[in-house]
């Protein structure tokens, strides 16, 4: 059976003219913003109590990682099935959901003691990761054709926003105070997205329906699981053991199984058929690319301010330093946005993206040779962080453009989870290259120059070749401008 599809012109006037209520545009971008902001930022709160993690929870060290692969791994796999019930029962209700579950982990957080108490918690809180691609879908619904660009641009930019916001807020809050706060004022901040989205967000009346795919949706969290756990903690279980190989193979297997099964269900999770459609298709392989390219830059910088001014090269700076110096890629994220729809309705946003690539690939060819000065830290971020504003700004125009208008929750969410793979894959590879190319400083070893210059290249081929897959998307005449005679 066939689907409408909206053109990269006009993606949202079929769903906005039937409308139950009139939402006000400001209004409604500046909520979705807001609570992107919220979830984003709280992917980060935890990284300032990595060092006294083991302390105050009374566990392993190896045991805290798990504050933050718990919230990588729920997010994973909340993302595609968050858009998908968005699609079938309401984006809205799916959105309050999300910030529901956001909420009530930020609790259990903020009570908890104990290792146990406080990774159900931010596993609840990586449940919360859809409230992205559901607000970008909400856009489409709602928004009228002229604001849609420019606002599922400012949309994409909360990600980066919430992370570089997160980091130095979280930072300053632990040095402070106890660190339950965090977890309280993200309970807060969840409060009032909530109570925001049920003032001033419409629910659309445009949904699917049917039945929810439970043996999709297990059997993608099943893939999910095993790829991103070998993934993320192959480094420290080792590359060549038998519980970091049998997770692939066991991801691997489930991922064939899974997608026998997409392909012959009714009501898939996810429409294998419409994701292979050339635009989609190619659009989330530049994605997995740009995961790719978004992570060195948040590995290396850190190390450069936070590592002795003994090796030469650190900069011996606090955490509280760091994440201020990293904050301008968020914001520059944000200020960008509105310019990557303006080329995106001059010129396509295929090209937006491969502009994007071009600048980020740019930021890192800076970064491999500015090191030494703070000045020159935030500059390169801030260049990253430009080409990042760009991309992320396109993907959401060019996923809508090519799927059905009811699956655009599912649709991306899909390429939400695609930049995840490649910023966990990123993630590891890179902490690979850091842990091997080391130097001896008062007997600790530390990443050594050559290995943060490496892992800086890596990042500015991976942007090279998602700027080559780019390419590859079919190219779009934007309309002529209407005449003023």
């Amino acid at each position: 059976m066939s689907h409408p599809v909206a053109s990269p012109a006009d993606l949202a006037r079929p769903i906005g003219a039937v409308a139950s209520t009139a939402p006000r545009p400001g209004a409604v971008v500046a909520v979705l913003s807001f609570s992107g902001i919220v979830v984003s930022s709280m992917q980060s709160m935890v990284i300032p109590l990595l060092p006294e993690l083991s302390r105050l929870v009374h566990a392993s060290a190896s045991g805290t990682v798990w504050a933050i692969t718990a919230t990588l791994l729920a997010s994973a796999v909340a993302t595609p099935v968050a858009g998908r019930l968005g699609d079938m029962y309401g984006k809205r209700r799916m959105l309050l959901t999300s910030l529901g579950l956001l909420m009530v982990g930020s609790v259990v957080a903020g009570l908890s003691t104990t290792l146990i108490p406080l990774v159900v918690g931010r596993t609840l809180q990586g449940l919360a990761a859809g409230v992205i691609p559901l607000g970008i879908s909400v856009m489409r619904d709602e928004l009228p054709p002229e604001r849609l660009g420019s606002a599922t641009a400012t949309m994409s930019s909360s990600l980066g926003v919430g992370g570089a916001l997160g980091l130095p807020a979280a930072a300053l809050i632990a040095d402070h105070t106890n660190w339950h706060l965090l977890f309280w004022i993200s309970a807060g901040l969840g409060a009032i997205a909530t109570a925001l989205v049920l003032r001033l967000v419409p629910e659309s009346p445009v949904r699917t329906g049917g039945r929810v795919d439970l043996v999709g949706a297990a059997g993608l969290s099943a893939v999910l699981v095993c790829l991103l756990l070998a993934i993320s903690q192959g480094a420290d279980w080792g590359w060549n053991s038998g519980r970091t190989l049998g997770l692939f193979v066991a991801g691997v297997a489930a991922l064939l199984a899974w997608g026998r099964w997409e392909l012959s269900t009714r009501q898939p999770l996810v429409d294998l058929r419409t994701s292979a459609r050339r635009q989609v298709l190619v659009t989330n392989l530049a994605s997995v690319m740009f995961g790719v390219a978004t992570m060195p830059v948040r590995l290396v910088q850190p190390q450069i301010l936070q590592l002795p001014a003994a090796t030469g090269y650190g900069l011996g700076k606090s955490l509280l330093v760091t994440g201020l110096v990293l904050t301008p890629t968020g914001l520059v994220m944000m200020v960008v946005s509105p310019l990557s729809a303006r080329i995106s309705a001059a010129r396509g946003p295929e090209t937006t993206l491969m502009a994007g690539a071009v600048v980020i690939a740019a930021g890192y060819a800076l970064g491999i040779g500015l090191m030494s000065a703070i000045w020159q830290l935030m500059m390169v971020t801030s260049v990253i962080g430009a080409g990042i504003g760009l991309a992320y700004g396109a993907m959401p125009a060019l996923i809508m453009a090519a799927v059905p208008i009811s699956e655009t929750g599912a649709a991306n969410s899909l390429n939400s989870l695609m930049r995840t793979i490649g910023a966990a894959a990123a993630s590891a590879v890179g902490g690979a290259v850091l842990a091997q190319l080391t130097i001896t400083v008062a007997g600790v070893a530390v990443p050594g120059e050559n290995g943060l210059r490496v892992a800086m290249a890596i990042g500015g081929g991976a942007a090279l070749l998602a700027l080559a897959i780019a390419t590859l998307i079919p190219r779009h005449t934007p309309p002529p401008p209407a005449c003023a005679c």
